[in-house]
């Protein structure tokens, strides 16, 4: 048990400002209060916001060791599996290297405030034996999505990818499929339906960028938002270039979404209609996408997601919905019992250096590691600068 006191606490699930102490206890956190408290260890937070660690909603710390390789290449020839350039990398890279590179962005991710992150885990069972082995005597809470390469295989019985997949699934949380322009329909319905009833997550890339929609609008008559609705997907990553009704599809289906602007302002593939999703109602989660292009930094995320938003929109757009975007949304989105300061949640809490007098905008908008000055995960202290 330990007791945060002096800080601004970020309070509940709208992040409400208030000076506080925050007790944890047994990995939860069991009170807020003004009060204080003796005969328990405290940490100090004199001068910080104490707010919920982040969650990084997409990525893929595979081709961490590829960093800012193929730039000015196009999307296809860099990621399009399964013999894009970082694929290939891949395939002649040492696991040792792959292992060491991909601790170095966990690791990045801690120091940045993120205690979580979801991973779209290449490589088959090999690839997840490597996250495996990357993220011992680390503390951070992956969740691993994984892909086989038969999933891409045009000629593969649909017998054999369905026992692939059901192996899978004893070592990881879920199956991330690539994008429709890789997968067959019958494939990603049958990926769908064994990740339902084993009540794990089914996730897929879709309009990523304007070529692929006109691509499936072609060849199905239907853009990639209606047959991954259609096929059951839970998860839809990107939505850079919806079109027709499908952000209306979205709506009435419940589903989230993960934006990774970032990673879409680099490959010039288009902003994501951010505001709009969000007018919906649609769960809007962030994520830093690929490592090859971006740090797996979500204050970066944020910070770009704030300003890109209101300038693409000339308006107004609130910086704690962001700030939501990278915490309390994909919570939920993933069923995890955190994602704010409250009564009875999982404490995953980190405490930052207070920089302005807003301390929702303090956070998006200056913060970088060095102002991180704790970090806790399920109650357990991870650092604490003095």
């Amino acid at each position: 048990m330990f007791i945060i006191e002096n800080g601004l606490v970020l309070y509940g699930e709208n992040m409400e400002a208030l000076k506080a102490n925050v007790i944890v206890e047994n990995g939860k956190i069991s009170e807020i209060t003004k009060e204080k408290r003796t005969n328990v260890k405290k940490i100090d937070a004199t001068g910080c916001i104490v707010a919920p660690s982040l969650i990084n909603s997409h990525t893929h710390i595979g081709d961490s060791l590829a960093r800012d390789v193929g730039d000015g290449e196009s999307i296809e020839r860099i990621v399009k599996p399964p013999n894009g350039l970082k694929h290939r990398i891949l395939r002649e890279s040492e696991s040792e290297e792959i292992i060491d590179s991909m601790r170095q962005s966990m690791m990045e991710m801690l120091a940045s405030g993120t205690t979580t992150f979801v991973d779209f885990r290449e490589g088959g069972f090999k690839g997840l034996d490597l996250i495996e082995e990357a993220s011992e005597d680390i503390s951070i809470r992956k969740i691993v999505l994984g892909r086989h390469k038969s999933f891409f295989d045009p000629d593969a019985e649909i017998s054999y990818v369905k026992n692939v997949t059901k192996n899978l699934l004893k070592f990881c949380d879920g199956i991330a499929a690539s994008g429709f322009g890789e997968i067959r329909e019958d494939i990603a319905g049958m990926i769908t339906e064994i990740c339902r009833k084993q009540k794990k997550i089914s996730a897929i890339h879709v309009a990523e960028y304007e070529k692929l929609q006109e691509q499936s609008l072609k060849k199905t008559g239907k853009t990639e938002v209606e047959r991954a609705i259609n096929s059951g997907f839970d998860l839809l990553i990107h939505l850079t270039s919806p079109i027709r009704d499908d952000l209306e599809l979205i709506a009435q289906s419940g589903n989230s979404v993960v934006c990774c602007p970032r990673s879409n302002g680099l490959l010039a593939v288009g902003i994501p209609p951010i505001k709009e999703i969000f007018d919906r109602g649609i769960n809007i989660l962030l994520g830093t996408d690929n490592v090859l292009f971006n740090s797996p930094n979500m204050l970066r995320e944020m910070d770009y997601a704030l300003k890109v938003v209101r300038g693409y929109y000339k308006d107004y757009f609130a910086p704690a919905e962001i700030f939501k975007m990278a915490t309390i949304n994909p919570a939920k989105a993933f069923n995890l019992d955190l994602g704010c300061i409250k009564e009875g949640k999982t404490a995953d809490v980190m405490l930052v250096k207070q920089i302005s007098n807003n301390p929702i905008l303090s956070i998006i908008n200056r913060t970088e590691s060095k102002n991180i000055v704790g970090l806790i995960k399920d109650g357990d202290i991870l650092f604490k600068k003095t």
